[in-house]
């Protein structure tokens, strides 16, 4: 499986100031991984995801070493507008990023900046809404969309623009569960069905364990954990002083094996929570 995001040996200490924000960074990220990135508040996490897309180093002024590429190129010799067909963006807030007053129009605004012929907009732009599931709100206002909508159009403008990578900085920040999900769910149907990897930094560390291969774990601008999310769920210890909060599933498995009832592998889904606690049970003599 060929690379598509290397970042080597990054460090990254913003202009005034005197502790660095990412240190010694070195990532290496797959073609059509669904990779989470998470932490404590101050991480470093969205300053990563500043470097993925370019806005740092030619955005933000700081002291910049060591390298990051992007689908082969280097992001201090191409700006954003050069790695926009390689790496898409969505933010926190999709209000930040939403210009347009209804939703075709916002999905076509950085199509119109590549300057391609209409018909290839048009076709970029339906296919883009079909993979969002938002074909309906075409027409819509921008303005009266709900939260997860705005979402869902974000993400359609990133990938119109057709990028090999997507990049996700919270963007289920101010959803509800059932928002929440629908975000997820779309993002493994574009990365299934499509192939566009995924990067996602998320305080929702549940839906990481559920929709995530790996997960990357933060703390002083330092990578502190690495690996499969199973793996790194089980490090509850170190997550906890870390101050990352494990998915309850595994917190539960966590306190039985403190007291000696259950030997297995850490669950991190509800369905796997339910058979570690039915073979508990079994073993206690307790389930029919």
């Amino acid at each position: 499986m060929s690379s598509i995001l290397k970042i080597s040996d990054l460090t990254f200490i913003y202009q005034n100031s005197k502790k660095a924000s990412l240190q010694q960074i070195n990532m290496d990220i797959h073609e059509g991984e669904f990779i989470g990135i998470t932490g404590p508040t101050g991480a470093g996490k969205s300053t990563l995801a500043l470097c993925m897309n370019g806005v740092i180093p030619h955005f933000y002024q700081g002291d910049f070493y060591g390298s990051v590429m992007v689908d082969q190129k280097d992001t201090v010799d191409n700006d954003c507008v050069a790695l926009a067909g390689s790496i898409g963006s969505v933010f926190q807030d999709p209000e930040a990023q939403i210009v347009a007053t209804v939703v075709e129009d916002e999905v076509a605004f950085g199509l119109e900046n590549l300057n391609l012929p209409r018909y290839e907009m048009e076709e970029r732009i339906t296919t883009a809404l079909e993979m969002t599931g938002i074909s309906q709100l075409r027409n819509y206002s921008t303005a009266r969309l709900s939260g997860g909508q705005k979402q869902r159009v974000a993400i359609a403008a990133a990938i119109a623009l057709r990028p090999k990578i997507l990049v996700l900085d919270e963007p289920t920040s101010e959803l509800d569960p059932q928002g929440t999900l629908a975000i997820y769910e779309t993002l493994k149907n574009l990365n299934e069905l499509y192939g566009i990897t995924v990067i996602i930094i998320e305080q929702k560390i549940q839906y990481l364990a559920e929709y995530c291969s790996r997960l990357v774990v933060l703390d002083k601008g330092k990578i502190a954990i690495e690996g499969p999310c199973r793996e790194v769920l089980s490090r509850q210890d170190t997550l906890q002083g870390l101050g990352v909060n494990c998915p309850p599933v595994t917190q539960l498995a966590y306190m039985l094996k403190q007291k000696g009832l259950y030997h297995g592998e850490f669950p991190i889904n509800v369905d796997e929570a339910y058979l570690v606690v039915s073979k508990v049970l079994q073993d206690k003599g307790r389930f029919q």
